[in-house]
């Protein structure tokens, strides 16, 4: 997006041209799917230049609000959270280091009653996912591997809640977080050993549907994930 701000000055026109498309959406007058006017008609009716409206236009098919096609026009996006949420995750890749422990702070947060919600909804094919991606970080011969079938084994118990914007926040997380255990699998020779003990606690409890017992065990993951960071960052500071 290219809007500017000048220090002491209000909103942008492109800032101002983004809220107006915003509240046309909001109140209704544009919906998922919806075909844009025409840009000439749509300038009038908002009272923007053809530039501003441009420029409104590009940033808000940026963060997957529009859908700009090209030879058929501009449509409102389905506006899904999954969608939508795909930018928090671009943002968080851009994160500095030192922003990770407080990403898994939030996690910490949002994790354990995640895994309670899927413990009182969990269903037995889920529980064989959940086993079979236990198995793969059992069999993973490097930390990509271990990382990849970690990262799966809590979205599918993310996706066992049916809660879709709980699922994207956590996926927008997990970005970063995989970095860190990545590393974490790498300079600690202890911590493979250490995530399938907690996967398996995690796994038993929602074998049980016991959500109190599965959220404390993911607290307790977690916790030791968070506990990990903080020393390894306090390792590498200058």
């Amino acid at each position: 997006m290219t809007t500017r701000r000048t220090a002491g000055r209000g909103p942008s026109v492109t800032d101002e041209a983004i809220n107006r498309i915003k509240g046309l959406i909001v109140a209704g007058e544009l919906r998922p799917g919806d075909r844009m006017p025409a840009e000439a008609e749509l300038a009038s009716q908002l009272g923007l230049s053809r530039n501003s409206l441009r420029e409104a236009v590009r940033g808000l098919a940026l963060l997957r609000v529009l859908d700009v096609r090209q030879g058929d026009g501009t449509y409102v996006s389905s506006l899904e959270p999954q969608q939508l949420l795909e930018v928090m995750s671009f943002v968080v890749d851009l994160l500095h280091d030192g922003t990770s422990l407080e990403l898994i702070e939030v996690r910490r947060m949002l994790e354990p009653e995640a895994t309670a919600l899927a413990a009182a909804a969990v269903t037995d094919e889920m529980l064989a996912e959940l086993r079979d991606l236990m198995e793969q970080m059992g069999k993973a011969a490097t930390s990509e591997e271990l990382v990849s079938a970690d990262a799966s084994f809590h979205d599918r118990i993310a996706q066992a809640t049916g809660n879709s914007v709980l699922v994207s926040v956590l996926r927008s997380l997990a970005t970063r977080t995989l970095r860190a255990r990545r590393w974490r699998g790498i300079v600690d020779d202890g911590a493979i050993a250490q995530t399938h003990a907690g996967h398996a606690a995690i796994y038993r409890a929602l074998e049980a549907r016991d959500p109190g017992l599965a959220r404390a065990a993911a607290l307790s993951h977690i916790g030791n994930t968070q506990a990990w960071l903080r020393n390894a960052l306090k390792d590498v500071s200058p």
